[in-house]
């Protein structure tokens, strides 16, 4: 296991590159980009819009346009100096060719090092650092509630497969996997954070203003009462799949000739299901956990964010692809992969953990 795992750490970099690679030349092709979004900003097209979905956050592009003074040669109806563009696009970086750009962003990456945003006038790991208490809160929390209602779940309905309690709760998957949480999430807002019935709960932030003024337990009182409502949302939309997921594995299980056999020689029921049964059917469960803990940190949580004025790195990302604001949006891409490839072998350990008869150097 130890030379498996070696082999796979030293697997990240070379993934690691494909994968920003790949990105870096795609968004070369797209529409748009730093040095449009200044220009518009000069002509005063396209502002409104981008104030809306940034929150009024531009200030650092008036801060970039002063510190170069281009602002008072602008030219009018006749356009920009063409001198001017090419001051936007040292500005940015975008006087280098494409490659070398690429191999700077590369060799910056490997020291954690991300520059500056471009829109935002802060550096990338300073807002990264912001955002991501958040997005971890949502994201765990989440996640082990999720397997903590969806694994006892599934066994209970496979156990009693087509009966009255596996009848009755499939209604309820169903309805969770139906649903998407953000709509959970607006209506738990109209029920418990004063939309219109009961005001319980706070509707915005992870935190009070007054958090720092507060006792250790306060705090933590106060922490899980602002987490209550977004995580609630999140865990409704998301224990449906896992739920099935455990059911279906457990019933592929109970059919297998070992379990027959067991039961012929007079072996308790229970001893069947978790001694036997439990180790092999969660072996599938297992190896979805760091796609569902990746999934709802940075992806199924942006919704989440957004209504509950959670600003975590799955905003932060979103906004960032939207205004065309490079290092920030490469810096969440390289932390997501990174993350995501981490937890995948975490998932691989995990699974030698359940069943060490599973060899990953021999495979």
């Amino acid at each position: 296991m130890t030379f498996y795992l070696i082999k796979r750490l030293f697997l990240l970099v070379p993934t690691l590159f494909g994968i920003i690679l790949i990105n870096f030349v795609i968004v070369q092709f797209a529409p748009g980009g730093p040095v449009e979004t200044t220009i518009a900003r000069l002509q005063g097209i396209g502002v409104e819009s981008t104030e809306r979905i940034s929150g009024g956050n531009i200030d650092g592009i008036q801060h970039q346009i002063d510190n170069f003074s281009i602002e008072s040669r602008y030219v009018g109806s006749q356009g920009l100096d063409p001198e001017i563009i090419k001051e936007i696009e040292k500005m940015y970086g975008f006087d280098k060719p494409t490659h070398v750009r690429f191999l700077e962003m590369v060799k910056n990456y490997l020291s954690f090092e991300f520059g500056n945003s471009f829109f935002q006038d802060k550096k990338v790991i300073d807002l990264i650092k912001d955002k991501l208490p958040v997005s971890i809160s949502l994201g765990l929390w989440t996640t082990l509630l999720v397997y903590f209602i969806s694994i006892p779940l599934g066994i209970s309905k496979a156990v009693r497969d087509g009966k009255k309690f596996d009848i009755w709760s499939s209604a309820v998957v169903i309805i969770g996997n139906a649903v998407p949480s953000f709509l959970f999430a607006i209506l738990l807002i109209i029920i418990f954070a004063g939309g219109r019935y009961l005001d319980l709960f706070p509707l915005r932030g992870i935190v009070s203003d007054n958090w720092t003024e507060l006792s250790n337990f306060q705090k933590i009182v106060d922490y899980f009462w602002h987490m209550t409502l977004p995580i609630f949302s999140l865990v409704i939309g998301g224990f449906a799949g896992l739920t099935m997921l455990t059911k279906n594995s457990f019933l592929d299980q109970i059919n297998q000739q070992y379990v027959i056999t067991a039961r012929a020689k007079g072996v308790k029921e229970k001893k069947i299901l978790y001694g036997h049964i439990f180790r092999n059917a969660m072996l599938i469960v297992i190896a979805g956990f760091p796609s569902a803990f990746i999934g709802i940190l940075f992806t199924g949580a942006l919704l989440t964010e957004i209504i509950f004025s959670l600003d975590g790195l799955g905003l932060l990302g979103f906004e960032a692809a939207i205004n065309r604001d490079y290092p920030v949006m490469f810096a969440t891409l390289y932390i997501f992969t990174l993350f995501g490839l981490l937890m995948n072998i975490l998932g691989d350990i995990a699974m030698t953990i359940v069943d060490p008869r599973i060899d990953f150097e021999k495979r």
